[in-house]
Parts: structure tokens; C-alpha cells; sequence
């Protein structure tokens, strides 16, 4: 029915009266329009006349009715879609069939950027893959080179003539996308961490005073910072660690001219290679933000703080020394700034309200494993620690704490809890012997 007025309407798109005047006055296509028509009276002619005209403002009346509702049937449907969609989120139904929920990303790329809760997530993901029996890229040590550039020849037994699906990478290194591509799976979801630069300074010199030649020169990070070209080279060992750390874990140079144009191509480069850059001071909402983007479980994302050191070590920094920070590592703050706004905008789309309830689900699953697992509920000393085997390695100026496991638990609980207190550098050695048993035949492994 539409069609039809359609046709019908579309020659009457000139004003009624013009059109009466063009039926009026037209010609007869047949010179003899024969005998029936010459009989027909003048009024007769024009009633018949009357009648058409009546005839198309009716179809066109019922063609514009038929599209009004057509229109608004779309609207309905469109309407019902939404609510179809509401439903479906809140119960996981759609006409009383479940939805099919997303899967669980197992291809992971994770750069460990230095000083910003790195081990934690080491820990993370090292429990999600070797509950799932996925393939690590282990390094044949524990970082894969650094500080030089990533290269594949640094990943344990990798071949190019033997290839290997890898399903996790997460151990240090200095990011080189090329030649991470070369052995993670396209499609591989990429994410790191940054923690703001004032802190990770304070931070990095207690840990790196004796790797970097210019924290050896002095007695303070002040000092340092008063004047720190008199102690800073970029050519000498360890110089990354001084300045500009972040920038330089993701493969930039740590010594560029902080330009707006050369950072805005740094960032963008970022932006496209990572989906997500976590921030470190908002380590539990980063960890929903995580779960969401990989479709993981909440019991997927839950940790202990590892690596982490005494607070005895910890010297809050004055303004001034804030500023000479930020100022000495404008790469670092560019990109921390950057990328915290990035992080917010996740937040606000995920919702403020929603964010809040599942951040307090992970903080009482946390409580719940810490009265489960934990000896005390808090870190200790490493000289404190019964089982040597769970002792954190000790470096730099800084007292690393870890963990005393409850004495009374079963087998099964006992070695979950352990997963969770366990350091990075035991967990990595004990992947390594499980992918690479032969290689580890007749050594003093963690028994578990």
C-alpha cells in the first residue's frame, strides 16, 4: 500500500490549483476520444473530475498514515531492542535464553615497568596461566635483556624455525614492538602500569643506588636533585634509573627534548599499541578495569602487595623536591599525566557507582584471604619469614617484606595461599621447571 501512494503522490507535487489548470487544459493524446466521451454531459465531466482529485487526496492521506506508523513502529522496535538489552544485562537472559558471555583473553602481553606494583601483577598473571597449563615467554634469567632492547633471541628455547605459541609475557624488559610481535599471537591484549614519578623517584633511588652511577655520586636524592647534570651522564651505566625510568622501560629515549610534538607522537604510538595503562595509586580499581577488559573473574584479579618495602625506608618528598622531579623527569610526568586521564575516562565509562561496589568486593575477598592464608594479616621482615623458600630477594638500600603462611592449613589451601605470597623470582623459577623439566633435572626447586 505504500508503494501505491507513492506512485500517486509524486506527480502532485506542484500546488492543486496549478495542477487542475495542466488536467483542464490537456490535450487528448487520441485526436477521437469517441462517441461515449462526446456524449458525455459538461457537469458530468466535472464531477468525474472532483471524484479523481478526491480519490488522490484520499491515497495520499492513507500513504502518509502508513508511513507515521511505520515510523513509529521503528521506534517501538527500536525502544524494545533497549529494553531487551536492559533485561539481558541485569539477568543474562534474552527471551528466556541465556547470553552468550564473553571468554576469558588468554594471549597477554604485560610490561613490568619498573617501581609501580609490577610483581603484583607478575604474581597475577603467573597464577592465571599456570592454573590454565598456558605457555609462558620466560627469560632465560629473569628479565629478557634489559636495559637493552627487547629481541626474541632473549626468550628461553625460542626457535623462528620451530614456532611456539606463547600465551603470557610479563617479565622485565625494554619494550621493542617489533620483536614482541614476532612471538605473541595477533590479537594479543597488551597493558603496562605507571605510578606517579615523584613517588617512583623516591622509590628507585633507595632501590638502584648502587646501579646507577649517578645515585652513587651522592649521599641524598636532594642532593641529587639540587644540581643532577654536576652527576648525571647519559652514557654512564645505569643512567635510565636517574631519569625518565618509565619512558625508557617503554622503548623511548630517557634523555630526549621533552617537545610537545615529539611527546604527542610517543603517546599516540602508545596509545595504539596498549589497550590499557594501569595506574599504580589506584592499583584496586585498576584490577577491575583489568578483570573487565580480559572477561576474568574476580578471584583472578585478588593479591597480596608484593615486593614491597619497609616503611621504614620510605621518606615522603618536600615540594620543592616534588617539582625538581617533575621538572628532571617531564617524560615520566607527560606520560603518567597522560595516561591518568586515559584511566579516568575507563573509570567514568565503566561507571563511578559500579566501580565502587566492585572495588569493595575485591577488598573483602582480600580480607577474607588474609585471615585464611596470612600469619599475622600483615608483611613482615624478610629475616622474619619461617620458610626460606617464600623469602624475597634483597636489593639496594630498601628492606623487601613478604609473607608468613598460616600453619594449620590443608594441602590444597596451603598451596593456594603460597601461590599468593610466593616472590617473583621463586614463581619464575618454578614455571621454568614445569615447561622445561629436563632442563631442571637433579636441581633444588620450591617444593609445593
Amino acid at each position: 500500500s505504500v508503494s501505491v501512494s507513492v506512485s500517486v503522490v509524486a506527480p502532485s507535487s506542484a500546488p492543486p490549483g496549478a495542477r487542475r489548470e495542466r488536467v483542464r487544459g490537456r490535450r487528448p493524446e487520441h485526436p477521437d476520444p469517441g462517441p461515449a466521451a462526446m456524449g458525455k454531459p459538461r457537469i458530468l465531466q466535472w464531477c468525474t473530475l472532483h471524484v479523481l482529485w478526491m480519490v488522490v487526496l484520499i491515497l495520499m492521506a492513507v500513504g502518509l498514515a502508513i508511513q507515521t506508523l511505520g515510523m513509529t513502529d521503528k521506534k517501538r522496535m527500536r525502544l524494545l531492542e533497549v529494553e531487551q538489552a536492559g533485561v539481558a544485562a541485569a539477568t543474562g537472559l534474552v527471551a528466556g535464553r541465556p547470553v552468550e558471555a564473553c571468554r576469558p583473553r588468554t594471549h597477554v602481553m604485560f610490561l613490568k615497568t619498573h617501581k609501580t606494583a609490577g610483581s603484583t601483577i607478575l604474581n597475577i598473571l603467573y597464577r592465571f596461566g599456570e592454573a590454565r597449563n598456558l605457555t609462558f615467554a620466560l627469560p632465560a634469567a629473569y628479565q629478557f635483556g634489559y636495559p637493552l632492547l627487547f629481541n626474541t633471541r632473549r626468550v628461553k628455547f625460542y626457535s623462528p624455525l620451530k614456532p611456539q605459541e606463547y600465551h603470557i609475557i610479563c617479565n622485565h624488559m625494554r619494550f621493542f614492538r617489533p620483536q614482541v610481535e614476532k612471538i605473541m599471537a595477533k590479537g594479543t591484549f597488551y597493558f603496562s602500569i605507571l605510578r606517579n614519578p615523584v613517588t617512583l623517584v623516591e622509590s628507585s633511588f633507595n632501590y638502584y643506588k648502587g646501579s646507577s652511577l649517578a645515585f652513587k655520586k651522592v649521599e641524598s636524592l636532594e642532593q641529587f636533585l639540587g644540581h643532577p647534570w654536576r652527576y648525571f651522564s647519559p652514557k654512564e651505566r645505569g643512567s635510565h634509573y636517574a631519569r625518565n625510568l618509565m619512558w625508557f622501560d617503554f622503548g623511548f629515549d630517557h634523555n630526549a627534548n621533552a617537545s610537545a610534538a615529539y611527546v604527542d607522537l610517543a603517546l599516540a604510538e602508545i596509545e595504539a599499541t596498549f589497550q590499557l595503562v594501569l595506574i599504580a595509586e589506584y592499583f584496586d580499581e585498576s584490577m577491575i578495569l583489568l578483570k573487565e577488559a580480559l572477561c576474568w573473574e574476580l578471584e583472578d584479579v585478588v593479591s597480596f602487595k608484593l615486593n614491597l618495602r619497609n616503611n621504614a625506608s620510605v621518606r615522603p618528598m618536600s615540594e620543592r623536591a616534588a617539582g625538581q622531579i617533575r621538572r628532571w623527569n617531564a617524560l615520566d610526568w607527560e606520560l603518567y599525566a597522560h595516561f591518568n586521564r586515559t584511566f579516568w575516562r575507563k573509570v567514568e565509562r565503566y561507571g563511578r557507582q559500579r566501580m565502587g561496589a566492585d572495588v569493595r568486593a575485591l577488598r573483602e575477598r582480600r580480607r577474607e584471604l588474609t585471615e585464611l592464608c596470612l600469619q599475622g594479616s600483615s608483611p613482615v621482615d624478610a629475616s622474619q619469614i619461617h620458610d626460606r623458600n617464600i623469602r624475597p630477594f634483597q636489593y639496594g638500600r630498601a628492606r623487601i617484606m613478604g609473607y608468613n603462611l598460616n600453619a594449620n592449613l590443608d594441602g590444597k589451601t596451603r598451596e593456594r595461599c603460597l601461590r599468593l605470597v610466593m616472590p617473583e623470582l621463586q614463581y619464575k623459577d618454578l614455571l621454568d621447571a614445569k615447561l622445561f623439566p629436563s632442563a631442571h633435572s637433579g636441581k633444588d626447586l620450591l617444593h609445593v
